[in-house]
């Protein structure tokens, strides 16, 4: 059986989008991205002009994702979080591929990418209908 870390990376990588956590002057803060997972590390795609990155990079997140609302029917519901220092990162070309197409613009303004790396330290997985072995 993984460790908890292992099968939420694994499931982060069913999904496309999650919300990292920090603090920013002692205030939690939370971010949205676009994530692939490589190696074992997640890695992040912000947009640069929302400035999250800057509060992100060098510090120590969580970063979550869930199939909350993408479940199919009869599917158990799951939820995960990794927990790890956040870093600049800069893509290979597979890497960059695999975030596939980027919006055209983000809140009025052109997109113009970011990205970070998570080593995850640890993690949890909390899942409905004991899910955990058909996970």
């Amino acid at each position: 059986m993984p460790s908890d870390e292992q099968l939420a990376v694994g499931l982060l990588g069913r999904t496309a989008h999650g919300r990292a956590a920090t603090s920013m002057r002692a205030l939690p803060f939370l971010a949205f991205a676009r994530h692939i997972v490589a190696d074992g590390r997640v890695l992040l795609r912000m947009p640069r002009s929302c400035g999250y990155h800057r509060v992100c990079a060098g510090s120590v997140v969580a970063y979550g994702a869930d199939n909350l609302g993408s479940a199919r029917p009869g599917e158990s519901l799951w939820t995960v979080q990794v927990v790890g220092r956040c870093e600049d990162h800069e893509p290979s070309a597979a890497e960059l591929e695999r975030f596939g197409p980027a919006p055209r613009l983000v809140d009025g303004e052109p997109f113009d990418p970011v990205y970070l790396r998570i080593e995850p330290r640890f993690g949890t997985v909390h899942f409905t209908d004991g899910a955990a072995g058909s996970l």
